[in-house]
């Protein structure tokens, strides 16, 4: 099973980055690959959790694969899960969390943003094609968030 998992220190805070992962319907604007995103499913599984059950259109220019899952937002701790549900994978396991550091020299907020996946295709063709360009997404994600947090929370 390929993984990866990227620590980036930025310039916002925790809430605020946990707030744009777990805004899903906007991930077609910026996320690698995202070529789509319907959430089905979304409901208060306990206060400040949310669970959304979403599909997400992923392609590169003929290959288009769409997959299932389950996210579920915890506020409380700052935490994002993802559980695959249905599509191209095998196995998929994809979490974030987000932790506040002290402020910069500048006194803006600052965060720790850890983020981790693991997946492996249920086909051994399809791995080999999407495979090397996931890997290749998987890197940019961490610079995605990031210079969508500067665009929204207008910061550079």
């Amino acid at each position: 099973m390929k993984s990866f998992r990227t620590r980036r220190h930025v310039a916002h805070s925790a809430a605020d980055m946990f707030a744009l992962i777990c805004d899903v319907d906007a991930y077609p604007q910026f996320v690698p690959l995202c070529e789509g995103m319907k959430v089905r499913r979304r409901v208060e599984k306990a206060p400040g959790v949310i669970e959304l059950v979403a599909d997400m259109q992923v392609g590169f220019k003929a290959i288009c694969e769409r997959y299932s899952s389950r996210v579920t937002c915890d506020a409380n701790t700052l935490d994002v899960k993802v559980d695959y549900i249905d599509g191209p994978f095998r196995k998929l396991d994809n979490r974030w969390s987000f932790r506040d550091e002290a402020p910069g020299p500048d006194g803006r907020p600052r965060s720790l943003v850890d983020f981790f996946i693991a997946y492996e295709f249920k086909s051994v063709a399809l791995g080999l094609v999407m495979g090397a360009m996931f890997d290749k997404a998987f890197q940019k994600y961490a610079d995605a968030f990031v210079a969508r947090a500067d665009a929204v929370y207008k910061r550079r």
